[in-house]
Formats: structure tokens, C-alpha cells, sequence
């Protein structure tokens, strides 16, 4: 009987050990309890010291991810897998994780620091209200160049990509909406056009600009740049943010057609363990120091108004990264274009690059 009930001990014990390393486990993993914080964010794209006063100042243990694209993020989060308290997508992932019923509705009275964003990034087509998020930060597309490489030459407009003199000189970040864009904003078309015969025109047009590109790239357009393996790079501000800090000689500009502006907000998914505690990030994270901190580390525009005034001038006054309203009035937000829509983006942009090979 004594030996069943050592038997019976050990089995118990042992349980509770395997319980023990399943609960930590699934921390480490990004399952969430009251005093830990799971966040799912690009990379590089926050002042890790800024992670450490948040933990100094709530006690909170942070457990921090990165992905490299909205769809693999939402990929993640939709399977349920890991129980995230904060994501960070892009305008249009926000609008399909709506749709997906992947998100939970802020409550605004747990975020006093709201007051500090500016009201032109508030309220806009892919959240009304704000209801499911809140600007992290903005940005733009537009070109990256090298004066020095093109013999003193400003760039202006998109249409300037297709001179002749400028073959072999162009890299291309490997995105749908960014490239069709382009080819949209240069026939002064809308970047959310839905007409195809619209955006056949794009693609043809864009068929023309294949002798000048180099390549079709991810994140190594960046490397690429500063080490001036070509004169023009198409890319996000805060790419062309990093590559003006490798290299003096590269300069950025939003082309006098218009462009997109983006936005990557906070958010709360629907899984989330520690929602509390997801509101007091999005709160900390809209104090104005803490944004101006974060927005001189990453190099990304700050939508929060108060926060410029604890930013350097030659940062805030710099008309590339911070557009007078003239020029930001002809930037447009990308629309949810739809499953089908988008698809078709996507089909164009392909033959796009096949005609390249």
C-alpha cells in the first residue's frame, strides 16, 4: 500500500513539474498572464530601451516577436497559435483583420495620451473612429537617389524613372501596391484604381521602365543603396531614412504627383491574455517623450503632434519626411481593394516581372 501511495506522490509531483515547464514554455512562446506583455512588431522598429522602461515601470515582463510582412503576421495571429497582446500592421492589414473579426475594440478612456495624435491621422477610411487601433507611425513612398550619381540631377516625378539615360540604375521594392502605384501615380490614376483598363495602362507603362531597373528587391535595397550599387532606389521614407545615415550623398523625395501614405497602428488582437495591460503599452507608447524617442531611433515620421517638440528642427522642418500639407493633400491611403481586386494587382505585377527575364 506505502509503495502505491509513493507511486501515486511521485505521479502527482511529476504532473505538476510538467505543468510548470508547459507554463513557461508557453511565455517564452507568447501566451500571456497578468504580469507579461506578448508583442508582435516589425523589426527594428522600436528603441529597445523604450521596452525597458515600460517593464521598470509596470512590472511587466515583455515578450517581444517580429515579422517581416502583414500577411505572415496575420497568418499567425488568425491560427491562433500565440496568444499576442499587441500587433502593429499596416492600414490595409487592419481593414482584413476587421473583416476577420481578428481585433478588439480599444477602450479610449484607458488612453488619455490619444489627446497627442494628430487629428489629420485620426479617424481615417480603414478605421473609423479608431475603434480597433491607434498610429504608431507614418510614412510615405517615394524615390531614394544619389545626385552624385547622376550628375547633380533632382528627381521631381515619377515620370523622370523613365528617362533613357537611366538604364540599369533603378531598384524596385518587391511590392504590388507599391510598384502599381507607381505606374498609377504616373498616369495620374488613383492608387486604390479599380478600373482594369486603368491599370492594364499601369502595367504597360511599367513594361517600359524595364530597361532602367536593376533589380526587384526586399530589405537589401538598403544595403544596396548606401554602397551605391545604383543611382535610384523606389522604396518607404523610412528605408530612405537609413540609407540618407549610411551614406551622405542619398537624398529622398515624394514625387510631385502623389504617393501613398502609410500607417502602421497598434492593435489588440482578439486572443489577447493581458488586456490591461496592452492598454497601458498603446498609452505609454503615445506619451510624447516615449514617442519622439522612438521616433528618432527608428527614423519613421511620428504622428503624435506633441511629440515633435521634443524632436531635433532638422528632423520635423524636413519636408521629406514631414510633407507640407500641399503635398500631403495628393497622398492617398491604400484602400482594402478586395480578395478579387487585389488578386488582380498582384497578377499584373507578376507579368510585370516575368517581362523582365
Amino acid at each position: 500500500m506505502m509503495k502505491l501511495v509513493r507511486v501515486f506522490s511521485l505521479i502527482i509531483i511529476v504532473s505538476f513539474a510538467l505543468l510548470y515547464l508547459s507554463t513557461q514554455m508557453n511565455s517564452s512562446q507568447g501566451f500571456t498572464s497578468g504580469n507579461t506583455l506578448s508583442i508582435y512588431n516589425w523589426g527594428d522598429y522600436i528603441d529597445p530601451d523604450l521596452i525597458k522602461k515600460f517593464e521598470k515601470e509596470t512590472g511587466m515582463k515583455v515578450v517581444y516577436e517580429t515579422f517581416d510582412s502583414n500577411e505572415a503576421m496575420m497568418t499567425k495571429i488568425s491560427q491562433g497559435g500565440n496568444a499576442y497582446d499587441i500587433s502593429i500592421p499596416s492600414e490595409y492589414a487592419i481593414s482584413k483583420m476587421k473583416e476577420e473579426d481578428l481585433l478588439l475594440p480599444l477602450d479610449h478612456e484607458k488612453l488619455p495620451n490619444l489627446q497627442y495624435i494628430d487629428e489629420h491621422y485620426l479617424d481615417l477610411s480603414f478605421d473609423p473612429g479608431n475603434k480597433y487601433s491607434i498610429p504608431y507611425f507614418w510614412g510615405t513612398v517615394g524615390i531614394v537617389y544619389n545626385p552624385k550619381m547622376l550628375g547633380g540631377i533632382e528627381l521631381t516625378s515619377w515620370n523622370d524613372l523613365w528617362d533613357p539615360d537611366l538604364k540599369n540604375q533603378i531598384f524596385l521594392v518587391d511590392g504590388a501596391r507599391e510598384i502599381m502605384g507607381m505606374g498609377l501615380n504616373s498616369l495620374h490614376y488613383s492608387l486604390n484604381d479599380k478600373d482594369k483598363g486603368h491599370l492594364q495602362e499601369a502595367k504597360e507603362k511599367l513594361d517600359k521602365l524595364t530597361p532602367n531597373i536593376k533589380a526587384i528587391i526586399g530589405d537589401e535595397i538598403k544595403l544596396l543603396m548606401a554602397n551605391e550599387e545604383a543611382a535610384i532606389g523606389v522604396t518607404w521614407s523610412g528605408e530612405a531614412a537609413d540609407m540618407m545615415d549610411e551614406n551622405e550623398n542619398i537624398d529622398y523625395v515624394i514625387p510631385e504627383e502623389g504617393s501613398n501614405l502609410w500607417f502602421d497602428n497598434m492593435v489588440i488582437p482578439k486572443s489577447a491574455r493581458n488586456v490591461d495591460g496592452a492598454h497601458q503599452f498603446i498609452n505609454f507608447m503615445l506619451d510624447p517623450e516615449n514617442a519622439a524617442q522612438n521616433a528618432e531611433y527608428v527614423g519613421y515620421s511620428t504622428p503624435n503632434a506633441k511629440a515633435l517638440e521634443f524632436m531635433p528642427k532638422e528632423i520635423t522642418e524636413d519636408e521629406r519626411f514631414y510633407p507640407s500639407p500641399e503635398l500631403t493633400e495628393k497622398l492617398e491611403v491604400y484602400d482594402n481593394l478586395g480578395k478579387r481586386m487585389l488578386a488582380y494587382y498582384n497578377e499584373l505585377f507578376l507579368e510585370f516581372k516575368m517581362h523582365r527575364k
